[in-house]
């Protein structure tokens, strides 16, 4: 019996997918019939799933072409504004509501990644990881769900603010003081922990984009 076909929901994970680890980079320019090629899927799924991350804004449109969307300066910063409060709140709860096995997971992957700090995409990855399981330790649905957009649309970043020389043994203390609260139950310094840890990433990323026009110029 043959394997089934992946349907649109897959193509849309396969392509989100794609964005996000960088295989298309911001600017980039997706034709439907590649895609459906490149995935082993039908040109119908795949368009719907064009359609759906143009609706969601992580496509945009090129003349009659869909490129990856890229964000300008305002865009970057309404994004970490909103997502330091929703961060810094999936901290909160997770202190409150985390069991002893979330928790758990948590100091294992602070401990693991330790081993990832000479390697800034890995450990960006790890990251991705590490954040996910906080949202999920909040035990909060809508709160995920919203996290999940920002997430998202963090893909259409073209690099990781960990990329920045000594951001990655930070991010790791950063991510240790987190923790640290989640353990000790203390909901105000874990929220303010995961914000102040946004925060810096965020002038991590202005440092980078500053330098990049220097370099331009």
């Amino acid at each position: 019996m043959p394997a089934p076909r992946p349907n649109n929901t897959d193509a849309y994970s396969m392509i989100l997918e794609a964005i996000d680890i960088g295989t298309y980079r911001p600017g980039d320019r997706l034709v439907e019939s590649e895609l459906a090629e490149r995935f082993g899927v039908s040109r119908t799924p795949v368009r719907e799933a064009l359609q759906r991350l143009e609706t969601q804004s992580l496509l945009s449109r090129d003349g009659r072409s869909l490129i990856v969307a890229s964000l300008d300066h305002n865009q970057m910063s309404e994004l970490y504004v909103v997502r330091r409060e929703l961060e810094g709140l999936a901290a909160s709860l997770a202190a409150q509501h985390a069991t002893a096995e979330e928790v758990r997971i948590l100091r294992e992957m602070v401990e693991a990644d330790n081993a990832l700090v000479n390697d800034p995409p890995a450990l960006a990855r790890a990251n991705r990881r590490f954040h996910t399981q906080i949202h999920l330790a909040s035990h909060n649905r809508y709160l995920v769900q919203q996290l999940d957009l920002v997430h998202r649309t963090m893909a259409l970043m073209a690099t990781t603010s960990l990329a920045a020389d000594g951001r990655t043994r930070i991010a790791q203390e950063e991510h240790d003081r987190i923790v640290r609260a989640i353990e000790a139950k203390n909901e105000g310094e874990a929220g303010q922990a995961l914000r102040d840890h946004i925060s810096v990433a965020f002038m991590t990323r202005l440092k980078q984009d500053a330098e990049t026009r220097r370099d331009e110029a």
